[in-house]
């Protein structure tokens, strides 16, 4: 069961889920109707920067500092790392475990810091990348539906699947079909989410690519470091290629 809060969208009727501080929860946003929030690069890029940017309980004005991001991050990821590490000390709303980015929705692995912490952080998220887009693309109305989905991450197990399934999910572009048929080259499919830029993957396995976005320390230990996050990722796929199938559906 997929609890669901607010993403302060004319929802004030809904009786919100309780999100407990310290506790880390699998958080979902998707777009109305499935629709694609990001149209390319650049608009990933963006979303990177507002998810660092509005993880602050401080007043947030991305519009002074847009300028500077498009110029310095034009396809340049240690760029990333130094605008978003130079606009002061933050004071976090959540700790950002992991995130993936799809084009049509979002998943990130919060832990809530702050009373209200996630509700106010995915607010701030969705409101400033939708004016983002809305002007960029010259769109009214919502970008993303009413409400974030959150599910409570309990255990150290549930902590590892989460990690897997937010870090596959970059499959579907490489093989839409894989839920339905299996995956039809593992190897490739490895080599494609170990270079898959839009995750906090890459970091997990020490290619650095967004660092400054996650606390992975926490993460990285219960996975069992590097090594312990690739033999779960590359055992997941394994489990799901299509040889696999046949073989658990002939026992």
């Amino acid at each position: 069961m997929w609890p669901r809060s607010d993403l302060g969208q004319n929802n004030m009727s809904i009786e919100r889920p309780q999100l407990v501080n310290d506790e880390i929860y699998h958080v979902i946003i998707r777009g109305t109707a499935d629709m694609t929030i990001f149209k390319n690069q650049s608009d990933y890029y963006r979303m990177v920067f507002s998810i660092y940017e509005f993880n602050n309980a401080k007043p947030v004005h991305i519009r002074d500092k847009r300028e500077s991001l498009n110029r310095d991050c034009r396809g340049q990821t240690s760029a990333i790392s130094t605008v978003v590490s130079g606009f002061g000390e933050r004071d976090l709303l959540v700790e950002i475990l992991a995130f993936c980015f799809m084009p049509n929705h979002i998943h990130l692995l919060l832990r809530q810091t702050k009373d209200n912490g996630i509700t106010k952080f995915m607010r701030k998220v969705g409101t400033g990348y939708a004016g983002y887009f809305n002007r960029k693309y010259e769109k009214k109305g919502h970008l993303f539906q009413g409400r974030f989905w959150a599910t409570r991450v309990k255990t150290d197990e549930q902590l590892q699947t989460a990690f897997v399934y937010i870090h596959s999910n970059p499959i579907s572009l490489l093989e839409p079909k894989w839920k339905e048929k299996g995956i039809k080259d593992a190897e490739k499919t490895i080599k494609f989410l170990e270079n898959h830029k839009w995750s906090s993957y890459l970091d997990y396995i020490d290619k650095k690519n967004f660092p400054s976005v996650i606390n992975k320390d926490f993460l990285s230990d219960v996975m069992g470091g590097k090594n312990g996050c690739l033999r779960s990722v590359k055992g997941w796929i394994m489990h799901n290629k299509v040889d696999a199938k046949k073989e658990f559906a002939e026992v």
